[in-house]
């Protein structure tokens, strides 16, 4: 009895082989797409992770605390003002800190970001499970124009140490105007990290101060022109920067020194926990994923 159903069952399958092909291969898409969105969620969740880790707080003017994490962490968006250096210094001298890492973003190169920070960038920033940069090749920037290159602009623009290159005025894939009077040379190229470290090229703070010294609002200064080598002969302390991360010397004193940055009167400034931020920043995007949830689950029950 079951042989012979088996059979009328293959001889039924075998009359409607297309209309059987197409179910099987509506409910492997559906099956599939439920699985691909739930691998990306799991995987994107955990890059958002691994982009920061060890750094207690992240400052920056006050604005919003998705907003600084995006601009100072992930590159992405504009901060809506400055944190003056004097602000920064007093804070980073401050005895509850064990580091900080300074960050002024405005320039760019095709595309790339131009991240102007010190020697302490690569000393204390980490990323996944406390990971410390790594140099795939060459070394830190030392003199006022050298840069020191994420892997993938390396890789894509195919770029070499020793090679000079000009950095543009502003973000984005518009090219704004060019800093052509004052190349930069690579002296670095950083390790594969899979962060946005991998698109960022580095400078020294001197040498983000040294493309504006001759230029106010944006724009070339008329009349006045800085050569490189005029340049490296000023004092080139900034004026301000864009944000800065730290990392304290006690856990135990993270809530003290937010609340001290947050009520800070001299100018209006935000300290965020990268964890809490982050966490912020994804339930934003919940209701997409969950979109995308809902839709993979329907497309499975009416496959089957």
């Amino acid at each position: 009895m079951i042989i012979t159903l088996l059979r009328l069952s293959i001889h039924s399958l075998k009359n409607r082989i297309l209309t059987v092909g197409v179910t099987i291969f509506a409910i492997a898409l559906g099956v599939f797409l439920l699985l691909s969105v739930e691998k990306i969620r799991s995987e994107a969740k955990q890059n958002f992770t691994d982009t920061i880790s060890g750094t207690d707080l992240v400052v920056g003017a006050r604005s919003g605390s998705i907003q600084l994490l995006l601009y100072s962490v992930f590159r992405l968006g504009n901060p809506t003002s400055n944190v003056s250096w004097k602000s920064y210094q007093s804070f980073a001298q401050s005895k509850d800190v064990a580091w900080t890492i300074p960050i002024s973003l405005g320039d760019s190169h095709r595309g790339f970001r131009v991240l102007g920070t010190t020697e302490d960038y690569f000393k204390h920033y980490r990323f996944g499970r406390k990971q410390a940069i790594q140099f795939g090749a060459g070394k830190p920037f030392k003199d006022v124009f050298d840069a020191v290159l994420g892997a993938d602009i390396t890789k894509k623009l195919g770029y070499k140490l020793g090679q000079k290159i000009i950095l543009s005025h502003g973000i984005g894939e518009v090219k704004g105007p060019d800093h052509a009077d004052k190349p930069f040379r690579i002296t670095g190229i950083l390790a594969k990290t899979g962060t946005p470290l991998d698109r960022t090229i580095h400078i020294s703070l001197k040498g983000m101060e040294a493309l504006h010294i001759d230029w106010r609002s944006g724009a070339p200064i008329p009349g006045i022109k800085v050569s490189a080598e005029e340049v490296r002969q000023l004092e080139l302390e900034p004026k301000s920067i864009t944000s800065f991360l730290v990392g304290l010397k006690s856990k135990l004193s993270i809530f003290k020194v937010q609340r001290r940055i947050n009520q800070y009167k001299k100018e209006p400034l935000m300290a965020v926990l990268p964890g809490v931020a982050l966490q912020e920043l994804w339930d934003l995007m919940s209701t997409a994923e969950i979109a995308f949830s809902i839709i993979s689950t329907l497309v499975v029950a009416i496959s089957l």
